[in-house]
């Protein structure tokens, strides 16, 4: 098979997958297309399966490339791979499909959504990245929460190590808080409604400052 068919077999079960991301796969040594006499990549079925394989270990368990190479070493080498726990998260035309924003959910129901376990959640609200009601639930954005601590984790990252992108976070919330409280101190509904919708705005605003120059710092690091 050609890139482009490969590419359009994944696109149903993969729709974020590009030409770019099958080359880097390539790349990273995890599949070896031939080549024609032309110089094409040309795809075998167990090279398409192979990075089958590697985007569903992204996906549902969000490994490391070196893990999935690891794991693929071993698959060719006749040896048996431990099966890992996957996050059971529902997706909709490629989209996951969490908990909404306002809604509450058990520490049971975050570890099934997660695959966390309830030590590894534990661990994350002593560290304050997750916090509990009084009657134990968590924000429905735990569950995004806990999944990025799970993918951090298997790069060796514990929940200590990142008190400080919580504190941060906190900083910056005090920050639009005192940008918005104007408006929400207004009586109207309309007003409030304003307030939510510019410290949503504000926050992403954030996101994208923090996602730039964490960026930047890294391709620093050469």
């Amino acid at each position: 098979m050609s890139i482009g068919a490969v590419l359009a077999a994944l696109k149903p079960e993969f729709p974020a997958v590009t030409i770019s991301k099958l080359r880097f796969l390539e790349e990273q040594g995890l599949v070896q297309p031939h080549r024609s006499g032309s110089g094409y990549r040309m795809y075998s079925r167990a090279d398409a399966e192979r990075i089958r394989y590697a985007l569903t270990a992204q996906r549902d368990s969000y490994l490391p490339l070196r893990i999935i190479r690891e794991q693929l070493a071993d698959l060719d080498a006749g040896r048996g791979v431990e099966p890992l726990s996957h996050a059971r998260m529902v997706t909709r035309d490629g989209e996951l499909v969490a908990p909404a924003t306002g809604a509450r959910v058990s520490a049971r129901e975050v570890c099934e959504l997660t695959g966390a376990t309830e030590a590894e959640l534990d661990e994350m609200a002593q560290a304050g990245l997750v916090l509990a009601d009084t009657r134990g639930r968590f924000p429905g954005r735990a569950v995004q929460v806990v999944q990025a601590v799970l993918a951090l984790r298997r790069h060796g990252i514990s929940p200590r190590h990142l008190r400080t992108v919580r504190t941060s976070a906190e900083r910056e919330a005090d920050v639009i808080d005192q940008v918005v409280a104007p408006l929400r101190a207004q009586r109207s509904g309309a007003a409030r409604e304003r307030s939510a919708a510019q410290a949503a705005e504000l926050a992403e605003l954030y996101a994208r400052l923090h996602a730039e120059l964490l960026r930047t710092a890294v391709d620093q690091l050469g």
